[in-house]
């Protein structure tokens, strides 16, 4: 009886490997132009080395790794090169927690207290809260990437009697075989690994080291490669690791109105949903995207953070990416002749349409953002949204944290760049700042912008206003912008 069962688990492994296995796509797909994108994209964002799959069902039909992943050594990325994934971890914790809630081990309705008794939160803030960063303000209303989703770290060690490594091992890593997938816990680690490590890079007017980011959490820590991240996808589509109940909860926003789920954002663009996730350390930089209609996913790493940083992924917005652009518009949405990055000599005759005007969207916030390093990108940034603007005159109806940044720090480099004062956008700053705020008076993010836009017009009444209601919000851990707004009180008493 002992020797059936063996054989029957190495039945079951072997079938669960041999499902959740990628395979090399044998159609002939043109993949030419997204190619060409990539290039310019990694190029545009002084990106070191990068990994690039594109998946259709359970095939490969692109497949690319670009540039150094040693730059001082002239080592190449490759299929096995390793990579921090930084946030994209969260997708092993929640993975993890919907197959304990499937065992029975926890509960989802669960208090965070029940594992942090001193924990000055009270009872209604429950696991799922934490896990769909909704735990913050009123618990389930609004949606806040935070910290406290490191909290898991505790409850999933607790709750599978094991460590949270332990875990992530049992549940995933070691039934899929992710051979090149780990936790990144210390420095020792990787001199035992035959693999080659990318290094880490910080852009800074030029490609200088970095630094690694040891430890891990249920929030970030894991190392992996784009080929084991196709096969973790596999696996999702499969239903080998938690149930089709299970994943559904997990990719369905946790309210109608919120972007995310559990551990994972979801979103709808141009009536097609997209399920996806990022990374970011200070030196390194990953996306998983897919899109469910199309059976298409989008896996990116690399040895940066310019793939991530530009497009301010914590505001919710996998369009504001000009990857998740290029992607999209290539591989989802046949547009594959519209051009990615517009110059003064591209048509301005395009019939408008939602997609143009994100990827529009998507270029002045990149441009915004390299406009530290070169300033001729202020002008671009600047020139885009007067077109988007011109051409798409009701923004309130589609403005949102991510466009109110993009205007906000344009005065942020003009001011740091002595460039002069920059009012061009002011009546916009100011509506988007107080419509969101109408939708969600305590949100941190809007009444950080807001306070320094008053604070710029030297209006210190009103950027009081907004400085106090991030310190005085109910239910809010402290964060960057907490630091922030005491510091300006502190200032200005």
């Amino acid at each position: 009886m002992r020797y059936q069962n063996i054989t029957l688990y190495f039945v079951l492994l072997f079938i669960v490997l041999s499902c959740s296995q990628p395979k090399k796509s044998e159609k002939t797909i043109d993949t030419s132009i997204f190619e060409e994108e990539i290039q310019q994209l990694k190029a545009y964002f002084k990106i070191p080395g990068m990994a690039v799959l594109v998946k259709k069902k359970d095939e490969i039909i692109y497949e690319e790794y670009l540039g150094k992943s040693d730059v001082k050594n002239n080592i190449d990325v490759d299929t096995i090169t390793l990579f921090p994934i930084a946030s994209l971890t969260k997708v092993f914790t929640s993975i993890t927690i919907l197959k304990l809630a499937e065992e029975h081990k926890v509960l989802l309705e669960d208090s965070l207290t029940k594992y942090f008794p001193k924990l000055a939160l009270g009872d209604s803030v429950k696991l799922k809260h934490v896990l769909s960063h909704t735990s913050q303000g009123t618990p389930g209303k609004n949606f806040y990437y935070n910290y406290r989703f490191g909290a898991l770290t505790r409850v999933i060690a607790e709750t599978s009697d094991s460590t949270f490594d332990e875990a992530v091992h049992k549940n995933i890593i070691d039934p899929l075989s992710l051979r090149h997938t780990f936790l990144l816990n210390d420095s020792t680690q990787l001199k035992t690994r035959k693999e080659p490590f990318a290094q880490p890079y910080i852009f800074e007017e030029q490609i200088k080291d970095g630094f690694v980011d040891y430890g891990a959490s249920a929030s970030a820590g894991i190392v992996s490669t784009a080929r084991d991240l196709a096969v973790l996808d596999n696996a999702l589509d499969q239903n080998l690791l938690i149930s089709e109940a299970s994943k559904n909860l997990m990719f369905t926003p946790f309210q109608s109105h919120l972007p995310y789920g559990y551990g994972i954002f979801s979103e709808t663009f141009n009536n097609t949903k997209l399920i996806w996730a990022y990374g970011q350390y200070d030196c390194y930089s990953s996306l998983f995207l897919k899109v469910p209609t199309h059976d298409l996913t989008l896996i990116l790493l690399a040895n940066n953070n310019l793939m991530s940083d530009p497009a301010r992924l914590i505001y919710s917005n996998a369009t504001s990416s000009l990857f998740v652009m290029s992607f999209l518009k290539n591989f989802a949405f046949e547009q594959s002749s519209l051009p990615l990055f517009e110059t003064e000599q591209t048509s301005t005759d395009t019939i408008p349409s939602v997609i143009m005007r994100e990827k529009l969207r998507a270029q002045a916030l990149a441009a915004s953002f390299m406009a530290r390093f070169d300033t001729d990108e202020m002008k671009t940034s600047t020139a885009l949204l007067q077109r988007i603007f011109s051409e798409y005159p009701n923004y309130l109806e589609y403005a949102d944290l991510t466009l109110l940044h993009n205007l906000s720090f344009l005065k942020e480099v003009a001011l740091h760049k002595d460039l002069g004062t920059f009012n061009e956008f002011d009546p916009q700053i100011e509506a988007i700042g107080k419509m969101l705020l109408q939708k969600d008076a305590d949100n941190p993010y809007a009444n950080y912008y807001l306070g320094g836009f008053y604070d710029k017009k030297g209006d210190t009444v009103q950027a009081k206003t907004h400085y106090e209601r991030i310190i005085n919000a109910k239910n809010f851990s402290r964060n960057w912008y907490t630091a922030e707004a005491q510091n300006w009180l502190d200032t200005n008493k």
